[in-house]
């Protein structure tokens, strides 16, 4: 299938609309097609053609936006580079590029007319995206236009899409969840806000004066946002929070702030965003990570991987979000995460299969371990791994942050965990952090990194 160009579409709708909000400027929709359509030029000069993979290494903004939305309108594959990465990684990522733009797009047409697409055919490929990597190396997912069109039309069912809304993202445009926001706010011909990275006073004085509606958060930048002040601004209607477990404890402290939090649980595969607490469910305390998408199914193999939590298994995801290549020979995406469905449909997410500690015979949840010690006053972070054990093959391991000025040790925390958690859960070696945990620029935990701690 075949539909019109979302950028093109956009600014025929709202010309003068702002498309893009930026710290160092802004472009409404007619002057971002503009800067595309010159910059689709540069590109085929460049070498590159539909089809063809051009790697954007570029800090989040605007010349970000131009060389993806170049990219569309050319019809070539746009591979996003995290320019924090090592060198290595931003070479290897940028490999089979025919382009490689490392510099901003000229914005002046070029001399010779040069055609670019008015069309989007839903079944190429638009953006091709490296996972987050926390357990090993990151891999390569190829999402379609109707990839990326239906998880749009999914996200704008479950929160709506008002003509006035501003998300803003201080996420890595250079993964699933930050590239998403730009290309919704096209598709929807409404405002994307873009920081280059997350500064705290900085997204808190953006969404008390520039009009925010929705913002998206992971854990711990939701963490800081609240430690630095954060309550309910008159606009904001929704921090959509996502990218690992969000513990209960943060949860009630935002609510206490009046944070309209609502919880999504998604992967690069699905193309963001498989389940989302929809709008009107935000303030329903029981709700987790919500319902599936529109046109999203979610169900639980407990055959294929579970816990020992009663109903647990492997998250299986099928719909049009899914990339082509990822599901499995029986047609579903398997996610590699645990979790259960409720009556109602709703996802908890409790833990990864690969991730998954077995002691004793018995499965524990990492996640689940490290959302009781976080429930803890005094623990900041927690991570929780499994180590070689001779006696029980393998023993529950702790690392753990502690808040400023706090004391804990390992009896208190033991003892804290002892009171929610079965016996065989309960770590018993714990190692005190003084700095914060590795993760991912999307907060993920990288426990491949926490291995020799």
């Amino acid at each position: 299938m075949v539909v019109e160009a979302w950028l093109a579409r956009a600014a025929a709708a709202r010309g003068g609309h702002a498309a893009l909000d930026t710290p160092t400027g802004s472009w409404s929709y007619a002057e971002l097609l503009a800067a595309a359509q010159a910059g689709a030029g540069e590109l085929s000069a460049r070498g590159a053609e539909p089809g063809s993979r051009v790697a954007i290494a570029l800090p989040a903004g605007l010349a970000f936006a131009q060389a993806l939305h170049a990219c569309l309108l050319l019809g070539a594959v746009a591979v996003p580079v995290d320019v924090r990465a090592p060198a290595r990684e931003r070479e290897r990522v940028a490999s089979d590029a025919a382009v490689v733009v490392e510099e901003p797009l000229s914005q002046r047409p070029r001399s010779r007319p040069q055609a670019s697409a008015a069309t989007h055919d839903l079944d190429a490929v638009a953006l091709l995206i490296h996972t987050s990597g926390t357990t090993a190396a990151p891999r390569e997912v190829e999402l379609t236009y109707g990839n990326v069109l239906w998880s749009a039309f999914g996200s704008a069912v479950a929160l709506g899409a008002p003509p006035h809304e501003r998300w803003l993202s201080a996420m890595p445009l250079s993964h699933v969840g930050g590239i998403s926001i730009l290309l919704r706010s096209a598709i929807a011909s409404t405002t994307a806000v873009v920081h280059e990275r997350f500064d705290a006073e900085r997204v808190l004085r953006t969404l008390g004066r520039e009009r925010i509606t929705l913002v998206s958060l992971v854990a711990t930048t939701l963490e800081r946002l609240l430690d630095a002040g954060l309550a309910r601004s008159p606009s904001l209607r929704c921090a959509l929070t996502g990218g690992g477990p969000v513990p209960a404890r943060l949860l009630e402290r935002a609510r206490e702030a009046s944070v309209p939090v609502s919880l999504t649980y998604g992967l690069t595969e699905a193309c963001s965003q498989v389940t989302t607490v929809p709008q009107p469910a935000i303030a329903d305390p029981r709700a987790r990570a919500g319902p599936p998408l529109f046109c999203t199914r979610v169900r639980i193999d407990r055959d294929a991987a579970g816990d020992a939590r009663k109903g647990a298994g492997e998250i299986l995801v099928r719909g049009p979000t899914v990339a082509p290549a990822a599901p499995a020979p029986d047609g579903w995406l398997h996610t590699g995460d645990l979790g259960t469905l409720d009556e109602q449909g709703r996802l908890e997410v409790v833990g990864r299969s690969s991730e998954t500690i077995i002691s004793g015979g018995q499965n524990v949840s990492p996640w689940e371990v490290e959302a009781v010690l976080e429930a803890h006053p005094d623990v900041r972070e927690a991570a929780v791994l499994g180590a070689p054990d001779p006696r029980w093959g393998e023993a529950v391991r702790a690392i753990v942050v502690r808040r400023a000025d706090a004391a804990v040790d390992a009896r208190a925390l033991k003892a804290h965990c002892a009171r929610v958690l079965a016996s065989y859960k309960v770590p018993k070696q714990f190692t005190f952090s003084g700095g914060p945990l590795p993760r991912t620029r999307s907060g993920k935990l990288l426990r491949r990194e926490l291995r020799g701690r």
